[in-house]
């Protein structure tokens, strides 16, 4: 079987940043400023989550909660007992534009004994966070990045995706199709050669693939080569260079692709993003986050 997360995980990176370990009392508010997004384990105790003062969920039992852009939420606990929580920032390069954050839900929550084959990893990320010892934090936020890549197999392979790239990506057929966009993405895919890759006919292929997908294989071709070009364009290289890695014979095809998806121009693109950052360092906790 194909592995449907290698490319996106090696091409869009996401860092995890562990900003807190033990108990949590009464009201604690986590605000939806900066860029990063949050993941949160509970390992014990009961809590309310509330998104805009309504309460959305009543946890009971050990969870994951997932938010992949930043978003306001607030936990209501007991105040004398409060609830073991583990929780870090989640940094993904690419910020919204990001094709994994961008095809996750704004919440997801997940009883932790439903996430297979992550007791192991859940089991030393606990006993790291509730002990002192040399590396902890370092090894803490590569625990929760795995964590996260055992999320995503969850969703996908539970089928809990239901529009979008993951949702082609839990399809059985139209995934061959997607990965080959993603490791391929200089080839010159044709509807018939996707097609062939996913075992479908031609018209089968564009209607499942608009059906599922939400978007046209040509459109998904575009917005994937175009995330791919931002990327590089952070890092500083050339557009000259770009347009070949990502499939277009010049720099004037990847320009007018490049507009007809941001609306703006690359140079204008790059004109408008943060000046500091090829790749974001490891975010600090926001001042909402570390005062809970």
């Amino acid at each position: 079987m194909v592995d449907r997360l290698e490319a996106l995980l090696a091409h869009f990176s996401v860092t995890a940043n562990v900003f807190q370990t033990g108990a949590l009392c009464g009201i604690s508010d986590l605000s939806d400023r900066g860029s990063c997004g949050h993941l949160h384990l509970v390992r014990s105790g009961e809590v309310g989550v509330s998104h805009g003062g309504a309460e959305v969920l009543r946890i009971t039992q050990p969870s994951l909660l997932l938010y992949p852009q930043p978003m306001a939420h607030r936990f209501l606990t007991d105040p004398t007992r409060g609830a073991d929580f583990v929780c870090a920032q989640l940094a993904f390069e690419g910020g919204a534009n990001n094709p994994i954050c961008a095809a996750l839900p704004p919440f997801v929550c997940v009883p932790l004994a439903e996430i297979g084959g992550a007791q192991q990893v859940l089991t030393l990320l606990f006993e790291e966070a509730f002990e002192q010892r040399c590396g902890r934090r370092a090894l803490l936020d590569r625990l929760f990045e795995v964590v996260l890549i055992q999320v995503l197999r969850h969703l996908m392979e539970k089928g809990e995706t239901r529009a979008g790239m993951l949702s082609g990506l839990s399809h059985a057929r139209l995934r061959n199709a997607i990965v080959a966009m993603h490791e391929g993405a200089d080839r010159e895919w044709t509807l018939d050669t996707l097609a062939e890759r996913a075992g479908m006919s031609r018209s089968v292929f564009a209607t499942q693939f608009r059906d599922t997908v939400g978007c046209t294989p040509g459109a998904y071709l575009q917005r994937w080569r175009v995330g791919l070009a931002q990327q590089a364009l952070r890092q500083g290289r050339s557009l000259k260079l770009i347009a070949g890695e990502v499939g277009y014979g010049s720099e004037a095809a990847l320009s007018r692709a490049f507009k007809a998806q941001c609306g703006l121009s690359p140079r204008e693109w790059k004109q408008a993003q943060p000046s500091q950052a090829i790749r974001s360092p490891r975010p600090a906790p926001s001042p909402a986050a570390a005062a809970t």
